[in-house]
């Protein structure tokens, strides 16, 4: 915001504006939580424009930038992550390991292969060729540990011989997210599927409980005061 009377009294409106643009700018990752408590105490408690403007002179304005796709998916925002060309379908270890993570895109069909080694696939970020994917794993005295989004719809059912298929993380499907299906076989090996939020989103979630927490002690402020 910017204001030709820096003097001029803030309203209730402009202070929750201003606390909006302090929020994005956490999701994004442009504010870590300690900074964003400061400057959000500081919102609150403004009582001129000139005292608003310098806690978002450095932010870009709302509307200008676009959420990063974990932010996206988290509001709603799975329809643009399907679709396009895949930029990976398969992976292979032997003796080694292979990862796959950020902003790659899953072939609607993936297959994956170790042998005495291991894998990572991190679905967090991921773009899918198809709104249906399926995974499938040959662990062989190996192991490949697959990290999806607390929200993302994911079926494991895959077969283990002195190995197994497991699911851990505590999640809350939703209907518009992609379904993957995580199937194969582990020979004396494991394939683990970990439900587990990006970074970004456990800065939001923090600045979120933050905000909630001060929040309280100023209604109680306000009581005493009255």
């Amino acid at each position: 915001m910017t204001s030709e009377l820096p003097e001029m009294r803030a309203s209730d409106a402009e202070r929750e504006r201003v606390a909006e643009r302090l929020r994005d700018a956490v999701a994004e990752g442009r504010l870590d939580v300690e900074e964003f408590g400061q400057r959000l105490d500081a919102a609150y408690k403004a009582r001129t424009h000139g005292e608003l403007e310098p806690l978002v002179s450095d932010l870009p304005a709302a509307g200008t930038v676009s959420a990063s796709p974990a932010v996206a998916a988290g509001s709603g925002g799975w329809a643009q992550r399907v679709g396009g060309p895949a930029t990976s379908k398969w992976a292979f270890a032997f003796w080694g390991g292979f990862g796959r993570k950020g902003t790659w895109t899953v072939a609607r069909r993936f297959t994956s292969f170790t042998m005495m080694g291991g894998g990572e696939l991190d679905l967090r970020e991921a773009r899918f060729e198809d709104r249906v994917t399926v995974i499938r794993c040959i662990a062989i005295m190996g192991g490949v540990n697959i990290v999806v989004p607390p929200d993302l719809n994911v079926e494991v059912n895959g077969i283990g011989f002195m190995g197994g298929f497991a699911e851990q993380g505590e999640g809350n499907s939703d209907p518009a997210a992609p379904r993957v299906i995580v199937t194969g076989f582990a020979l004396m090996g494991g394939v683990n599927v970990e439900r587990k939020r990006t970074r970004a989103e456990k800065q939001r979630l923090r600045a979120e409980r933050e905000e909630e927490r001060r929040g309280r002690l100023e209604k109680g402020d306000r009581k005493e005061l009255d």
